[in-house]
Parts: C-alpha cells; structure tokens; sequence
C-alpha cells in the first residue's frame, strides 16, 4: 500500500504517518530525515544537498527526487509505504508520475489557519531545560514558568505568528495544488484534523481501509 499524507505545516500529518507505518508495518518516509541521512552518509546525491543547503539555497527538485528514488528501492519499501513531506509541489507530484510509482491514497489532513496558527503558536519551550509545554493544551502550573526546573518559557522563531503565516503562505501556493491533482486521479481521501490526535487518526485509519477496500 503506498500512500502519502499532505497537510499544512502543524496539521499533525507527521504525527499520523507514524501511526499508520505502526499500524500497518510499512516505513514513513519523511523528506527531511531522508536528506539528513544522506548527508550524514556521504553519499554523492547528500553531499549534492549539503552544498546547497549550505550554500542558503533550496535543494533542487533533481537531488530531492534521486534521494527519495533510492530510498523507495529499499527491501521494506517492498509492501509499501508512506511519504511525508514529498511531493511538496505538482512539478515534484509528475516526477513520481515519471519514475512509475503511483498512490493508492492520499490522505489530507485539513485543518483551518486560524487553528493551525493558535496550536504552533501556543507552543512553549523552556529556555532552560528544553521542556516543551503548550498554553492551551500542555499549560505550565504558573504562566510563563517551566514546571520541572523553574526556568522561563520562550516562543520558538518558527513558532510565531508571522512566521506561520509565512509558512502557510507558502503551503497554500505550492503544496495545496497537489489536492487537485490526487483528486483527478481518485485517490484523494480528505480527513478533517480535530482538537484530539487519537481522533483525527481513527478517521486517518477509516479512510485507508476504504482504500483497502
């Protein structure tokens, strides 16, 4: 079963990947570890990466494509898998149409900007032992205090507002087109992410055993 999970940045589709890789025993397959890993190795496509990386620059879409191509040939990958995090545009989407892999489901986790926003945004993290809280779901007994040590609780870089909508932004313009572009070959399962994880996946698991069938 090869599926994919789309959503937008702080949709949980991370979260849900490893689920269903647990579930199902199929690896999740995420880009970012993928290109890491890589790196670490040495291989020739990861030290292409690392110079752009390096460099500032976006790694392009060739090098991230023959990255996910090898991993794809792995034994585990032989009864599936799920990627996470690629394709992130349409011109990626047709270069897994190109390399002969097609989904039997893509899974898209929709949750609203203005949701997505208050849950990065109420993420706290303690500057001193690196404790990580939230103010609505995971708060600290007293506002602004780490729990365990006592230290004082900062917002990430990437955890603020305009940040966010900058990373939504760009999520909306490349990414989202792809939901079209599942659709019109059937294989576009929406799921609507809720306030509780274990929620949002039994609606992730409903709707990859109507893939099933």
């Amino acid at each position: 079963m090869k599926l994919m999970f789309l959503g937008a940045p702080g949709a949980g589709k991370g979260t849900q990947a490893e689920v269903v890789s647990e579930r199902y025993n199929i690896p999740a397959i995420s880009t970012g570890a993928l290109l890491r890993e890589a790196m670490a190795n040495g291989t020739e496509l990861g030290m292409k990466a690392k110079s752009y990386i390096d460099g500032g620059a976006l790694v392009p879409d060739d090098v991230v494509i023959g990255i996910i191509k090898e991993r794809l040939v792995a034994d585990d990958c032989k009864n599936g898998f799920i990627l996470d995090g690629f394709p992130r545009t349409v011109a990626q989407a047709k270069a897994l149409d190109e390399m002969d892999i097609k989904m039997d489901g893509v899974v898209s986790i929709e949750v609203e900007d203005d949701a997505i926003i208050r849950r990065l945004g109420g993420r706290r993290l303690c500057g001193k032992c690196g404790s990580s809280y939230h103010v609505d779901y995971k708060p600290t007994a007293v506002a602004g205090v780490c729990d365990k040590c006592g230290g004082e609780l900062i917002t990430r870089a990437d955890d603020k507002p305009e940040v966010i909508k900058s990373r939504l932004d760009v999520y909306h313009e490349q990414t989202e087109p792809l939901k079209d572009f599942y659709a019109a070959k059937g294989v576009l399962k929406p799921v609507i992410g809720q306030e509780k994880i274990e929620d949002t996946t039994a609606l992730t698991i409903a709707a990859i055993e109507s893939i099933r069938g």
